[in-house]
């Protein structure tokens, strides 16, 4: 096991919630392939970066063809790949290719080329995402005229449309070339909007929520050996420095309160963590600075005190009942 956890908060019913230390060790990565879609800013380029320099080969797919070129020709630089000369030559450590994740044939055609050049695929991830603020869908100032225009369905479409475009493929791509007992997984990118209420950004909340649904309901078919044995997990980020990424005036509000806020390179540090851990499976990783907590676990073992003892138990019947009955 890569991951570690150890006591952290204590909750109301007096078991610590376990904070989440990722370990990042090269002999998880060497040699794997990863397909990073969103991959070329932010959070993935730099989870692009921490693979390619743990010995991986990275796919990187994205919209912007600057930044993906610029990515991954730093990365065959960085950490060059070396041959054996009595060896077919190994293909290069990083490839880019412009892809748009709400169009399902360009999805494809990058899983497509990704496995004709390096001939299978380990881990696939799903970083990209869109935050619309400047047209909100829901706003106190609209009025009869306002509503007569369709608003933008931007961030339905890539965070959640896009999502399962990636997810789809992937199943079905992950399961080839694979041996015998190879890990295979699929990390969504969610948000902490995915588990919680944040004024101003509805549509992209109900899109994450939509990634969380999804997560949770593949976590045990493809998990299954009958099925696919494939791990599917979800990063939350809460409050992350990627440029421009909110309003000044959010910004020091938090900064005065002393609130944490995460780098790229701290969230890409716990989704190595979790791609690395083979043990996790159908997990949310909450990230709040450095700092990564997995909330699943907490959410199912409380359920008869938030929900109450007596419908707990009902509720866990009738899920035996529909699981059984639509896995057979």
């Amino acid at each position: 096991m890569i991951a570690k956890t150890e006591p952290d908060v204590q909750t109301n019913s007096g078991v610590p919630v376990a904070q989440f230390l990722p370990e990042v060790l090269k002999d998880s990565l060497d040699e794997k392939i990863i397909l990073i879609v969103g991959g070329a800013n932010g959070i993935g380029a730099s989870l692009v970066e921490i693979c390619c320099e743990n010995g991986a080969y990275v796919a990187i797919g994205d919209i912007d063809g600057a930044r993906g070129e610029q990515v991954a020709r730093k990365c065959i630089q960085q950490w060059p790949v070396y041959s054996d000369p009595a060896l077919p030559p190994k293909p290069p450590r990083a490839v880019f290719q412009r892809t748009d994740v709400t169009d399902y044939q360009s999805v494809l055609d990058l899983f497509e080329n990704t496995f004709k050049k390096y001939k299978r695929i380990d881990h696939v991830v799903v970083t990209a995402g869109s935050t619309e603020t400047e047209a909100p869908w829901f706003d106190h100032a609209l009025n009869l005229s306002d509503i007569r225009k369709a608003p933008s369905r931007k961030d339905i479409d890539v965070n959640l449309i896009g999502t399962l475009y990636v997810t789809r493929i992937a199943s079905v791509f992950l399961r080839h070339n694979r041996g015998p007992g190879v890990d295979r997984s699929i990390l969504l990118f969610s948000c902490a909007a995915g588990f919680k209420e944040t004024p101003g950004v509805s549509v992209y909340q109900a899109a994450k929520h939509g990634v969380q649904g999804l997560m949770r309901s593949l976590r045990n078919n493809f998990s299954s050996p009958y099925k696919h044995s494939i791990r599917i997990n979800t990063i939350c980020p809460w409050m992350t420095q990627t440029g421009n990424s909110f309003p000044k005036k959010i910004e020091d509000r938090w900064a005065k309160e002393g609130l944490p806020i995460s780098t790229a390179q701290d969230v890409a540090r716990v989704s190595a963590g979790v791609m690395c851990d083979d043990s996790l499976n159908g997990a949310s990783m909450f990230v709040a600075g450095t700092r990564a907590w997995e909330i699943e676990g907490n959410i199912d073992r409380l359920e008869s005190q938030w929900l109450g003892e007596e419908p707990a138990q009902t509720l866990a019947q009738g899920q035996k009942v529909l699981q059984e009955t639509l896995a057979a």
